[in-house]
Parts: structure tokens; sequence; C-alpha cells
């Protein structure tokens, strides 16, 4: 039989007068005899955070507080409100968690308007799918399937490890300390990743990106952005469609490009392969001495160090050969750019 953690309004709204700030719960209810493995989440305004611990922590604390500048509310007004104009329905049943709160008609009266947010506390073995439509979300200590959206509001992710999808239509994207399968996607936010191991997929439509510490395979893309990378293990493809390229101590395969801006790259310990490229920006490289590398350098000017132990073609524009025997794959275009081959 399904067990509904739903109270009445009234029952919840037991301190008459009492104004509602956002740091005072309007609900709370225990989830611990419950046995949470899934959350189902969605609101429209409010925040959503949900996060992993022990079981005898697990609760809902439910937050409202009014749209845009009214200021704090009573109990007895949130009540009315939610009488009139939402539906809001949290149960639990065969460990999951439902809170799902909408408004009754789209054209109510957004005057009269709440922001519902949730806090949610679990076991950390815990899936969710969440969505709301202009708040924030945040996921903190879970593994499992991760499946968030939310419309504006900025995506926190952090000590995540399992299947990780996460979307927001305009805001910022920080993830840390996470692993496995990662794929983040903002339209005109900035994106944040640090710490995080196994596929990385990293995107945003207008922003900038910013990797640090990164350990798999690791795809990184902005429309209009910049790129800036530090210490990256395994194979890392970073492009932007206008901005600048800083990738520096880097341990990986290298597939880096933009259209406009210059990029700046400095290996650590070389992998696979390193492909640069751009259209008339220019572009630095630094390698390390003393190994076999295969190079293929094209732009308006290239700049090097003397080369020793050098076989191949050297002319103003271009630089094709073998390095110490040949090796790695270097290729290097700069388009009307110059390039600058150095040796740490």
């Amino acid at each position: 039989m399904k067990k509904y953690l739903f109270i009445p309004f009234l029952a919840l709204a037991t301190t008459v007068g009492f104004a509602q700030t956002s740091n005072t719960p309007y609900m709370t209810k225990p989830l611990s005899n419950e046995a949470i493995k899934e959350v189902e989440a969605k609101t429209q305004g409010g925040n959503i955070s949900v996060t992993g611990g022990n079981n005898s922590d697990a609760r809902i604390e439910v937050y409202i507080t009014p749209n845009g500048n009214e200021g704090s509310l009573s109990k007895d007004e949130i009540k009315k409100r939610l009488d009139e104009n939402y539906e809001m329905n949290i149960s639990a049943s065969g460990g999951k968690l439902k809170a799902i709160t909408k408004a009754k008609e789209r054209d109510m009266n957004w005057k009269r308007a709440l922001n519902v947010s949730y806090r949610i506390y679990v076991p950390q073995s815990v899936s969710t799918d969440l969505s709301t439509s202009g708040g924030n979300i945040k996921l903190l200590n879970l593994s499992g399937t991760q499946d968030f959206r939310t419309s504006g509001g900025n995506l926190s992710v952090d000590k995540i490890s399992g299947k990780i999808t996460g979307e927001t239509s305009g805001g910022n994207i920080v993830v840390s300390g996470s692993k496995d399968n990662i794929d983040l996607e903002t339209s005109g936010g900035n994106v944040e990743a640090s710490d995080c191991s196994g596929k990385i997929s990293l995107k945003t439509s207008g922003g900038s990106l910013t990797l640090k510490n990164l350990n798999g395979t690791v795809t990184a893309t902005t429309s209009g952005g910049s790129v800036k990378g530090e210490s990256v293990i395994g194979e890392l493809s970073a492009h932007t469609s206008g901005g600048n390229v800083n990738l520096q101590e880097m341990s990986c395969s290298i597939d880096a490009s933009t259209s406009g801006g210059n990029i700046d790259v400095a290996v650590k310990e070389p992998s696979q392969f390193v492909k640069l490229h751009n259209s008339g920006g220019n572009i630095d490289l630094e390698i390390p001495k003393g190994k076999g590398y295969d190079l293929k350098l094209f732009g308006d000017k290239i700049k090097t160090e003397t080369l020793a132990n050098f076989s191949g073609s050297m002319e103003e524009k271009s630089l094709t050969g073998k390095l110490n025997g040949g090796g790695i794959p270097i290729h290097v275009d700069a388009g009307s750019g110059r390039v600058s081959l150095s040796f740490r």
C-alpha cells in the first residue's frame, strides 16, 4: 500500500501569523523508515538539493517563499495560496520518494506565485530525476543514475558517481570530485570541472570552460567562450568557436581548436597525439625534449628552437619531419597565424 507523507496544510500551519523565511522549513518529514532508492522531485521556481548520507538522517524539508520582492509570508497566507493555486504531492512508496509541486492553472496570478524548494537527505545509493523551472539544483555525495534539469538556474555537482546527466538553459555549472559518466550542458553559462574522472562531456553555448585535475576521456565545447585547462590525464577534445584555448600541464592526447582565438598548450607528458588548429590566431606549443615526434607545423610563420636530430623540411610557413627518429604525431595548423614550438 502506498504511504503518503503529505500532511494537510492546516496541520502544517499551526503557528498562526509566524512569518515564513527562506531559512525556515515550511514542512519537514522524516524518511528513515522508507529505504529510499529513487527520488523524483519537480517544482516551479524553487531550488532542489539532494544530499546522500546516513539513512537515519533521511528526510525532506520543504521551503516556501513568495515570488518576487513581496517579502515574507505567514504560514496561513502560504497555506491559502497553496490551496488556491497549486497541487503538491509528497509521497513515498516502494523505495521511491516523490515531491511534486505544480500550478493548477497556467494563467494564474503570478503576483501570488510561490517558490517551492526542496532539501532532500537520503542514503548515498540513490538515483534522481529532478526538474525546476528556474531554480538551482545541487547534488552531493550520491551514487547511481542522476538526471536533472533547470530552465535558468545553476547546477552544482559534488562527489557524485554513476551516470550523471544535467542541463540548464542559462545558468552556470560546477562539478567536482565526481566520476564515471558525466554529461553536463548549459545554453549560456560557464562550466567548471575539477577532480573528476571517467567519460566527461561538458558543453556551453556561450560561456567559458575551466578544467582542472581531470582523468579520462574529456570533451569540452563552447560556441564562444574560452577554454582553460590544467592537469588533464587521458584524452582531451577542446573546441571553441571564438575564444582562446589555454591548456597547461597536460598529460593526455590533445585535440584542440578555435575559430578565432589563440591557442597556448604546455604538454607535461605526451600521450598518443597532439592536434591544434585555428583559423587566424597564434599557436604556442611546449613539449618535453628528448622524445621522438612526427612534426607537421603550418602557419604564416614557424618559430622554433634549434632542432637537433631532425630530418625533414623546414620552411618559413611549414615544418614537417621526424625529430629524434619520429614517434608521437604533432599536427599544428595556425592558418594565417604564427606557430611557436618550444621544449621544456
